[in-house]
């Protein structure tokens, strides 16, 4: 029988990262944490921490979620210059994203093949690349 407690999994993720596990960040790793690889914007987050009566601003959202960026529990994904999703799946992939509703998809790594990149420049290596692929329902 297992008996771990309800936040056991998102408090061992802070503590593992080097964070210091205070009550926003504990419930916001939980919401983030706690199941299956998700993809949220801080807006999205917010409103399911309200749902949640945890109580926490939407500047503190937008922190934690630079934070744990930072840290590499999630990954940026910027779609365009007004909409930024993070990724709890920080192993290499890339993205579809669903321009009707706003969802983001992931796309395997090994679905997608680059023949050529340019030369990065002087004194610089590629750290990854980013693809994100912009998707609409096709017309009838």
């Amino acid at each position: 029988m297992n008996r771990e407690r309800p936040y056991a999994h998102a408090l061992n993720k802070l503590r593992d990262a080097g964070l210091r596990p205070t009550r926003q960040r504990l419930a916001l790793a939980k919401l983030l944490f706690d199941g299956h690889d998700r993809h949220v914007t801080a807006e999205m987050l917010y409103e399911e921490a309200g749902i949640l009566s945890a109580s926490v601003s939407l500047a503190t959202v937008y922190n934690t979620l630079h934070q744990f960026t930072d840290v590499g529990l999630l990954r940026e994904v910027v779609v365009d210059s007004g909409r930024t999703y993070f990724d709890t799946n920080t192993s290499d992939h890339y993205h579809f994203f669903h321009e009707e509703d706003g969802r983001l998809e992931d796309v395997p790594l090994e679905a997608v093949e680059i023949a050529s990149l340019p030369k990065a420049p002087a004194g610089k290596e590629y750290s990854r690349v980013a693809v994100v692929l912009h998707v609409k329902d096709a017309e009838q």
